[in-house]
């Protein structure tokens, strides 16, 4: 059975109080400009006047998929596992992003086509595998729905226990050779926006790639059969999904449920999230949305979710490194709000009420 999660919308009522303990520190109205939205935002998921960021964590989930044999990647589905290995020896861009910005980082297998026993010890890894890896879509649906439910459920279950543990921040990464064919396939079934808008190079494919990954994805599509922009979410990721895709989504919302600030990684990522926020809209006011990636469907799916992400680097490597790069910019976001003197406190004047300047 498909867990079931309750998620409201933090309450409104400190909302005035936050706006004018923003709005009273020793700057002009709206100068410190999006920091000010994150501040705001912090404070009213934390229900605070002085939000905490309290032992985040980057958590990096790592999938196979069915339909990577198939080439609809640059790259051979070994990779998944090799560069899960790599995040564990802290070679890859991500520990140096995390290591930067002071961010705990751990590498869950979700459902990678590999046997990790021998570093079932590591400190930084977590085994929560459902299956090595999904079943080609294009031949059957990628996850049956009680895989599908249990890959939710495991996800919700490590943010719960993050929570439990003091976490109330989370970041989202993600390892999957073919998730971004994935992520282009639950784009089209739930926004609408035509497949080959959907469809980027991924992880490098030439023209003649690009050509066939969007050949395949197709098939997919007529395979499955379900209606572009009015498919029921959790449809488009049992058909389309990867293991990590789903317990991203679990985690998202038992991270929402527990009231944790959730930071959105790039296309693969957001894709996670508009499946859970079909399912619990409310989810939307605990995220924040730090880049935009340089696949061209990331733009239809923020575009669905109302988002503006903080960076536009042309970012396409995933892993989290998104989130990593934008989580300083929330960390000074609270510093601010916390720290930083009002004009009261300061002696400072403050601009007249006259003065329109």
């Amino acid at each position: 059975m498909f867990p079931r999660f309750h998620i409201a919308a933090p309450d409104t009522a400190l909302a005035p109080a936050l706006r004018q303990k923003i709005d009273r520190k020793t700057k002009p109205l709206g100068a410190l400009g999006r920091l000010e939205d994150l501040a705001f935002q912090a404070g009213l998921v934390q229900q605070r006047l002085t939000p905490a960021l309290v032992k985040p964590r980057m958590l990096v989930f790592a999938g196979d998929h069915g339909a990577a044999r198939a080439g609809v990647s640059a790259y051979p589905q070994e990779v998944t596992w090799q560069m899960v290995r790599n995040f564990l020896a802290g070679g890859a861009a991500i520990n140096m992003f995390c290591k930067t910005a002071g961010l705990a980082l751990s590498v869950v297998d979700a459902g990678v086509a590999h046997d990790f026993s021998d570093v079932a010890g590591h400190p930084a890894f977590i085994s929560a595998k459902v299956a090595p890896g999904t079943a080609n879509y294009l031949e059957h649906p990628a996850m049956r729905r009680d895989e599908m439910a249990l890959a939710v459920r495991r996800g919700a279950e490590l943010a719960r226990g993050l929570a439990a543990d003091g976490c109330n921040a989370l970041a989202f990464g993600e390892m999957g050779i073919g998730n971004t064919a994935s992520a282009s396939l639950i784009a089209h079934a739930l926004t609408g926006v035509a497949l080959a808008e959907c469809v980027g190079r991924g992880t490098g494919l030439d023209d003649a790639g690009l050509a066939r990954k969007r050949d395949l994805l197709a098939q997919a599509v007529a395979r499955a059969g379900l209606p572009a922009g009015r498919t029921e979410p959790l449809a488009a990721l049992a058909e389309f999904g990867g293991f990590e895709i789903a317990m991203m989504a679990g985690a998202m919302l038992a991270g929402a449920e527990t009231g944790m600030l959730l930071l959105i990684d790039g296309y693969i990522v957001s894709a996670a999230a508009l499946v859970a926020v079909r399912l619990y809209p409310a989810l939307t006011a605990y995220c924040v949305f730090c880049h935009r990636s340089a696949e061209p469907g990331h733009r239809a799916v923020l575009a669905a979710l109302q988002a503006d992400p903080l960076l536009d680097l042309g970012l396409r490597l995933g892993e989290g490194t998104g989130a990593a790069l934008a989580w300083p910019l929330l960390d000074a976001a609270v510093a601010f709000l916390n720290g930083m003197a009002s004009f009261d406190d300061a002696g400072v004047t403050g601009k007249s009420a006259g003065n329109t300047q």
